[in-house]
């Protein structure tokens, strides 16, 4: 295989680059068990790229380039609480930089002598016929494989658990029963011995490797790519290039490379900054670093709503949850962004940073315009706030062409408080409807001190009128966008009541009022 020099070297800094840092100017990582380290010459090398081409391993295959198909499914491998936790992730989207300090490993490091058993399992069930897809179905049955617990017969996944890992992954010619059933196969027989090994193995290397405090500075050719890890340092990069990209998870960042075809000449990547990463429940609200990912998040983000449950299981795919972060689906500023409709009707709050200090402001005040966000030059997104409120009623609903991995025609979040039977306050945000998320101030002013009752939604419905103009693009026409949004806030009422559709037809929605 194919390497770059072993030699790391330290870049010596300028007088200006303060504070001093040390730097390593090579990635380093794992791959399989053997130690690799690559001078970047194109910051926007892909895992995918370097895998097939400069290492050879081609069971990883290049479908869509844009983390739909899974074909390219491999795990990342990183060192948490004294061991390896493994993830499935895109490599095609996966820039090489990203895996500085982990461990990837493809199909052709699961076969000792042989066949491993979640391969056999493929084979056993006639889970293959053209082949393409098989690889990346192997790794994501392995990724849920390595997420079950030691005891197999106790924790037997259920099928909404394998379909869940299986969401990311397309095949065109089998079906997936036998793919499913292949799963279930492999999930019921105990991880071989050496999978023990190999792990034990890379944890030495990974743990030894934490204990380097050098941070990745690679210049190369054709750009940079750089690593910080302290804010501070991150504060210096973005000074001495302010037209820097801010990469975290790569998910929409990975698509402009290889589906726009975009040259990137300066990445500096936030996944080394462990001050992003927390997690902070203060009692009153929940802090959420920016490069917290989507699937960290799912719990704690499910435990205020079922709704916001459901809602992140149709975030992208694993592979995508894995590797998206809260702050990129922010940051980016899509207007069908999935998380900032949800966020702005429970109150969110954003904390950014640049050399002046932190300063706070309202989700919803940050996106100025279409591909226009509130952050000042220097300054990046530190976390979000997100107030606990015990006093308010909150639904989500995402409306998509396809359930699993499809981007929102619209989605609608409601969060109002309740008093004998009457509309306190609401707040009422939609994605896809404008040019940005944006609340439905005239709906929310019509709800304001009004009972929970037809004229009060007629007159709500009528409001959002005045809120929103959408467009017609392929995902739905304007008349569609206005006319589910109308439903979705029908929708909130009949559940904050318990009512049918029938008891608002007839003009009530509170359960338990008769019709005079």
């Amino acid at each position: 295989m194919a390497t770059a020099p072993t030699a790391e070297a330290e870049r010596p800094r300028t007088a200006s680059d303060k504070p001093v840092q040390n730097t390593r100017n090579t990635v380093r990582f794992l791959l399989g068990l053997e130690p690799v380290q690559v001078a970047l010459d194109d910051p926007n090398l892909t895992l995918l790229e370097y895998l097939r081409v400069t290492a050879r391993l081609t069971g990883t295959k290049e479908g869509c380039a844009e983390g739909d198909c899974g074909a390219c499914t491999v795990l990342i491998g990183e060192c948490q609480d004294g061991r390896i936790h493994y993830s499935a992730a895109n490599a095609c989207i996966l820039l090489l930089g990203m895996v500085d300090g982990r461990q990837v490993v493809t199909v052709e490091h699961l076969a000792d002598s042989g066949p491993n058993l979640i391969q056999r399992a493929m084979a056993d069930q006639h889970a293959s016929q053209c082949g393409f897809c098989t690889p990346g179905f192997v790794m994501s049955i392995t990724a849920l494989k390595l997420s079950l617990g030691e005891d197999a017969a106790a924790d037997l996944p259920d099928r909404a658990l394998i379909d869940e890992n299986l969401a990311g992954n397309l095949c065109r010619c089998t079906g997936y029963g036998p793919i499913i059933e292949a799963a279930r196969q492999a999930c019921a027989q105990p991880l071989p011995v050496s999978w023990q090994a190999f792990s034990s193995t890379a944890l030495a290397v990974l743990a030894g490797w934490q204990q380097d405090p050098s941070a990745l500075h690679c210049q190369g050719r054709r750009g940079l790519f750089a690593a910080p890890r302290s804010t501070v340092d991150l504060l210096e990069y973005l000074a001495e290039h302010p037209q820097a990209t801010v990469l975290a998870g790569a998910t929409d960042i990975g698509l402009w490379i290889t589906k726009q075809g975009r040259q990137l000449p300066v990445l500096l990547y936030l996944g080394q900054l462990p001050e992003l990463k927390s997690l902070k429940n203060n009692s009153d609200t929940l802090e959420i670093g920016a490069t917290v990912t989507i699937q960290e998040t799912q719990p704690v983000l499910a435990a205020l709503s079922p709704d916001l449950a459901r809602l992140l299981c149709r975030f992208g795919s694993r592979q995508v949850r894995n590797v998206a972060t809260v702050g990129g689906n922010i940051a980016n500023g899509s207007p069908v962004g999935d998380l900032p409709p949800a966020l702005i009707a429970l109150g969110a709050r954003l904390k950014l940073q640049g050399h002046a200090g932190q300063r706070e402001i309202a989700l919803e005040d940050f996106f100025v315009d279409y591909g226009q966000q509130d952050l000042l030059p220097g300054e990046f997104l530190a976390s979000v706030i997100v107030p606990l409120k015990n006093d308010i009623q909150f639904y989500c609903w995402k409306v998509s062409k396809r359930f699993d991995q499809d981007i929102s025609a619209v989605l609608g979040a409601f969060a109002m408080q309740i008093e004998t039977g009457s509309v306190q306050r609401a707040r009422i945000c939609f994605g896809g409807m404008a040019a940005t998320p944006r609340r439905a101030y005239h709906c929310e002013a019509a709800l304001k001190d009004q009972p929970l009752d037809r004229q009060t939604l007629d007159r709500a419905r009528d409001a959002l009128e005045r809120d929103f103009e959408p467009i017609s693009d392929l995902r739905a026409s304007s008349g569609y966008r206005q006319r589910i949004a109308g439903n979705l806030l029908e929708k909130a009422f009949l559940s904050m009541t318990g009512a049918q559709p029938a008891e608002l037809y007839d003009g009530f929605l509170a359960p338990g009022h008769s019709h005079d």
